[in-house]
């Protein structure tokens, strides 16, 4: 399902419109079949209680398994991760729901994360630091997140004519108190770096 077309602004558009990607799945379906197999397995034991009580047990655990597989799919189709032409939008939610809006004016960095099994897949993590009262979010299971993250300082330019690869005062003096509480740099150093950035 797509985003609806009715939340959206006069005059804004979409670029991009993702739900999260299929990894989601793979735990809850691979329960299912690990507890099918099981099932499978308990009608090779012997007549008698054994057999029924165990295959009683795995036929609720099936049941159970699949009720949390149709949950995921539900949650799934009624979680957004969109980018248009003002903001980035996230909404997840079957019954409670619950939404991020980030204006792009906001948006000081995209970051994306990726272990090797989520590169070889298409799945990772996305980092957006805003100058807001959250300063960041966390989006999980992005679907291409290097590819997201470019369209997302692609709408940035369009929208403010920024390019947001050039880090704020802000950010920067972060890393800097970050080096200097490490010991990386000296206090003289920090000071001059400082004084450097504010002008």
């Amino acid at each position: 399902m797509a985003y609806p077309q009715k939340l959206l602004n006069r005059g804004e558009h979409i670029s991009l419109d993702l739900h999260p990607h299929w990894v989601v799945f793979v735990k809850p379906g691979s329960i299912v079949v690990l507890l099918i197999a099981a099932a499978i397995w308990a009608q090779q034991l012997g007549d008698g209680w054994l057999k029924t009580g165990v295959s009683r047990v795995l036929l609720v655990a099936i049941l159970l398994g699949l009720i949390n597989l149709v949950a995921v799919v539900l949650r799934w189709s009624k979680t957004y991760f969109v980018v248009t032409s003002q903001r980035v939008i996230f909404r997840e939610g079957v019954l409670a729901r619950r939404g991020v809006e980030i204006p792009l004016e906001r948006v000081n960095n995209v970051n994306f994360a990726q272990s090797i099994l989520e590169r070889m897949l298409g799945a990772g993590d996305l980092l957006i630091e805003s100058a807001s009262e959250d300063g960041q979010q966390l989006f999980g299971d992005i679907r291409n997140p290097e590819q997201v993250q470019n369209m997302i300082h692609e709408a940035i330019h369009a929208r403010t004519g920024r390019d947001v690869d050039a880090s704020p005062v802000v950010a920067q003096l972060e890393r800097l108190e970050a080096m200097l509480l490490r010991g990386s740099i000296t206090q003289s150093e920090f000071d001059e770096q400082k004084r450097r950035l504010l002008g």
